[in-house]
């Protein structure tokens, strides 16, 4: 009953937070609500809206000198949004504040929400945008020296803690859901505060957050109806964990479907992970990738009794949600599934015969591999199968290789993680990662290692922010599905240290 009067309660403010959008004339004004939407979680109530205001600000400006913008604040909030909504929109409309040495005009450097914004800005940058990168570097200096100067009577304390939060992460780079929890908080004492859209939001919040229960609660049932745990002791119980990524890649409610598919995959990736990096002898590995190429039941014969239960887990959860997709679109999605799994698999192999061998790769040699590893090529292979709008022309060309997006986000994820966990899993027994791979070719200290490490990281967002990834418009690279190397060391018959 509560439920119903929330969803009502929802509509009546949707249609009133609509009339906002619409009505609201100053550009400042305009721009500050649709950041405000986008924070607080609702934007996705009124895309068509928001992409509507945009258009009306975006044709008279590309008319116009980007000089005649002289509030850096708005700029840099127009030029972010204009991005982030992809209007094709130049890194020269910031020129106005640069000096005559090619240097941003250090007075700016007291005006923080304007320092803020250009902040938030230049984590849109493209390759090769130096104005952005300039940017980058002049608000990330004056910002950190802002907090630490403590003690100044004139800094204020709920603009200290904005500062903080940006510093520790931009918002191009945050979990769009914690972002929004956190952003609740601060929008219940912003000046310009709107109680109806505050209203929206906090009820948005809840009413999603209910659903995530729903989806949990079945997920839950999924999980232990597989009784993984009794014949897998050393299996990673994390189901909470994995579903909170699948949030982080779509938090819509019309997603429910996907998040589900999505959970399952990920929990599967951890214990096949496990699997190749810890307990299967490379004997049993081999055997393992094979089946899994060959997509036959028949090929589990050869298999331990462990490596049996994995396989037809695997092999049931993806016919499950291609069965679905079969029977409400009429299209088949096994064989790109298949090969989202093969080609994970083979590069986990490759890595175990590193290992084994006692193989030191390259850096590059890492890398060409380690996207794959990483497992974002199963996250994203779901998301596009199961893609409302997707074709069987759409499968056909996606058949002939990764999008670039796809190579550049896994890539990106892939040194995240390293940072995170390298040192850790080497020592529980795997192979090297980019960081003892860079120390060992550059012969460098692990800690100029992980700088320049964060340096690629920073380099491989540029690029992803350059990508088109509109399903009509993707891009294929012909080098990615023949990118995975299957190593080059002689496969050993040891097993692996067991460790939990």
């Amino acid at each position: 009953m509560k439920e119903g009067r929330n969803k009502e309660k929802v509509t009546k403010l949707k249609e009133e937070v609509r009339q906002m959008v619409l009505k609201e004339e100053l550009l400042r004004d305009k721009l500050e609500l649709v950041d405000a939407l986008q924070q607080l979680g609702v934007a996705y109530h009124f895309k068509e809206e928001i992409k509507s205001v945009l258009k009306r600000i975006h044709v008279p400006m590309i008319q116009m000198s980007f000089s005649t913008v002289v509030d850096l604040h708005v700029t840099s909030l127009l030029f972010r949004h204009l991005r982030l909504h992809g209007f094709n929109v130049s890194e020269d409309i910031f020129k106005s504040y640069i000096d005559n040495k090619g240097n941003f005009r250090i007075e700016l450097s007291s005006d923080i929400q304007g320092m803020l914004s250009l902040y938030e800005a230049s984590y849109l940058a493209k390759e090769g945008e130096e104005i952005l990168e300039k940017a980058r570097q002049f608000t990330t200096k004056y910002l950190k020296s802002y907090i630490e100067n403590s003690n100044c009577t004139c800094h204020n304390s709920r603009e200290k803690e904005h500062v903080s939060h940006a510093l520790e992460l931009p918002l191009h780079w945050r979990m769009e859901r914690l972002q929004t929890r956190w952003f609740i908080d601060e929008y219940k004492v912003e000046k310009k505060m709107r109680p109806a859209l505050l209203e929206l939001a906090v009820l948005d919040f809840n009413i999603i957050q209910t659903s995530f229960k729903k989806e949990l609660k079945d997920l839950s049932s999924w999980w232990t109806d597989l009784r993984l745990y009794e014949k897998l002791p050393f299996i990673r119980d994390r189901l909470v964990e994995n579903h909170l990524w699948s949030v982080a890649f779509t938090f819509e409610p019309k997603h429910a479907s996907l998040r589900k598919v999505q959970t399952k995959a990920i929990c599967l990736i951890a214990l096949f992970d496990d699997i190749y990096d810890i307990y299967g002898s490379l004997d049993e590995l081999e055997a393992f990738t094979n089946a899994i190429e060959q997509w036959d039941l028949s090929a589990m014969g050869k298999l331990p009794e462990y490596m049996q239960i994995c396989f037809m887990v695997l092999f049931n959860t993806l016919n499950d949600s291609a069965y679905d997709i079969l029977r409400q679109k009429g299209l088949n999605i096994i064989p790109y599934l298949r090969r989202a799994w093969t080609d994970l698999c083979k590069a986990w192999l490759a890595e175990a015969r590193w290992y084994h061998g006692g193989y030191s790769p390259t850096l590059q040699e890492y890398l060409e591999n380690a996207w794959v590893s990483i497992a974002s090529i199963i996250v994203f292979s779901n998301a596009y199968c199961m893609d409302g709008d997707v074709t069987t022309k759409d499968l056909e060309q996606f058949s002939s290789g990764y999008p670039e997006i796809a190579r550049l986000s896994s890539m990106t994820f892939r040194l995240y993680d390293d940072l995170g966990t390298s040192k850790a899993e080497i020592e529980r027994g795997d192979v090297e990662k980019s960081i003892q791979c860079y120390m060992r070719e550059k012969k460098v200290t692990e800690s100029v290692a992980r700088q320049d490490i964060r340096g690629m990281i920073l380099k491989y967002w540029k690029l992803m922010n350059s990508e088109n990834v509109g399903v009509e418009d993707i891009q294929i690279s012909e080098s990615s599905s023949s990118s995975i190397k299957d190593g080059n060391s002689q496969p050993g018959t040891q097993n692996r240290q067991q460790s939990q």
